[in-house]
């Protein structure tokens, strides 16, 4: 299966087809939903002062929070009888946001999904196990449903209940796992304790992971374990869920569907654009979506972007790996640092593994950092020597890398918390 047209379009005819369908989704959203039309007469613009892709810039941002003050429905842009298909955020830190999908939508979700599968090499003869979430988080079913649709047999395994999720992996013979990175590792920690043979058991042979920032180093390490193709794919339900971009073999950077997806990057403070291959916070435009059509959202995560083409002969934008959060991002003395950070530097140490727990607090005045990391269980030492070297080669390492110290903590094997969705890496005290 080859890749579609639009993946490949010329720069001209890529930013044509771009401002035509802005345009539709600016006029679109000014008349159909109340909140865009005052917010956008408040800045003073109107849809058709917007003539070129540059001119973007003039249209106001859209936080998470307009989502959640216009909750549940008032984001729409369709009555709903036309809505076949709702999900919703957790809302952990208030009224949950809510995302509404058209039947439009739904085929739109399924063709980038389908991008994504096609990257990896993924055809009708896989059986793929489904270790995401079902139910309002849009992992489980985003891909549950474009995988039936390329006639690929789904396992829908969902989070949790590691034991039986081996035991399907194997008996069932699945060559695509979906998960989350941290599941996966904990699955393969699992399979090594239950006297499972990885590279023997199993048939897995490409993986599709995302939902959290991830380091090099533990990306290798999964696929390493797993002896799999490690693909990343990057989604948020506001703009579609998993599908908005996902790494082809030929390249780390991760294709960005800006087809169907407008992709700028701005200083998260200034909210001013940048330009190509400088880091900062990713915002995105939906170009093609009827449900929630969204306008310039601020997705909170950190990366930069390139239109150089791929050697895979794609053309659309390539982001980096997220970097961090931009409200995940510790200031510790007046120092910037991403939990990908850490990790980059822990994956390169001997002896440890990527099990670890971000701590900040203050000690006095000042903030103090600290990493609890766990051993490696095939540590075969308890030389009080070698373990005291081996927290100093780390506490330089890091201090090398953050220009900061770090306490480090080295704890014993499978003692930190695991977690079956997304990885609770940072504590921070400070505020508490």
């Amino acid at each position: 299966m080859t890749f579609s047209k639009n993946e490949s379009l010329c720069k001209d005819e890529l930013q044509a087809w771009q401002l035509k369908h802005l345009k539709e989704t600016l006029l679109r959203v000014y008349h159909l939903v109340p909140f865009y039309k005052k917010k956008f007469d408040e800045h003073g613009v109107l849809p058709q002062d917007i003539k070129t892709l540059d001119d973007i810039a003039k249209l106001p941002f859209t936080k998470k929070h307009d989502l959640r003050d216009n909750y549940p429905f008032g984001m729409f842009s369709v009555d709903m009888d036309q809505i076949v298909r709702i999900h919703s955020s957790s809302g952990t830190t208030g009224k949950p946001t809510v995302v509404g999908y058209t039947e439009h939508d739904m085929d739109i979700w399924a063709e980038v999904m389908g991008r994504a599968f096609t990257m990896g090499g993924v055809t009708c003869q896989d059986i793929m196990q489904n270790s995401h979430g079902y139910g309002l988080f849009t992992g489980g079913l985003g891909f549950h449903n474009a995988a039936e649709r390329m006639k690929i047999a789904v396992i829908p395994s969902s989070t949790g209940f590691t034991s039986r999720q081996l035991l399907l992996l194997k008996d069932f013979g699945a060559t695509v796992l979906t998960a989350t990175p941290s599941f996966a590792l904990h699955m393969a920690e699992v399979a090594k304790a239950e006297g499972y043979d990885i590279q023997k058991d199993f048939k897995l042979r490409v993986g599709f992971f995302g939902a959290e920032p991830t380091s090099e180093g533990l990306k290798n390490e999964i696929a390493h374990i797993w002896g799999i193709d490690y693909h990343e794919i990057y989604g948020l339900s506001e703009i579609i869920g998993p599908g908005v971009a996902c790494n082809c073999k030929h390249s780390n950077l991760l294709h960005i569907h800006e087809d169907h997806f407008y992709p700028e990057i701005i200083d998260p403070k200034t909210g001013e654009v940048l330009p190509e291959g400088t880091r900062g916070e990713l915002v995105i435009t939906t170009l093609t979506k009827q449900g929630l059509p969204i306008i310039r959202y601020r997705t909170g995560d950190i990366t930069s972007l390139t239109r150089i083409p791929c050697r895979c002969g794609r053309t659309i934008g390539r982001i980096e790996s997220i970097v961090g959060r931009s409200d995940d991002m510790l200031l510790i003395n007046g120092v910037n640092v991403f939990p990908s950070q850490i990790e980059h530097v822990l994956s390169k140490q001997e002896g440890i593994t990527l099990n670890y727990q971000i701590i900040a607090d203050k000690k006095g005045y000042l903030d103090k950092l600290e990493i609890d990391v766990e051993l490696d269980e095939h540590l075969i030492s308890d030389d009080v020597s070698y373990l005291g070297n081996l927290k100093k080669e780390l506490q330089h390492a890091l201090l090398n890398n953050l220009y900061i110290n770090v306490e480090v903590k080295l704890v014993a094997p499978k003692s930190l918390q695991r977690s079956e969705g997304k990885a609770t890496r940072v504590v921070d005290k400070r505020a508490k």
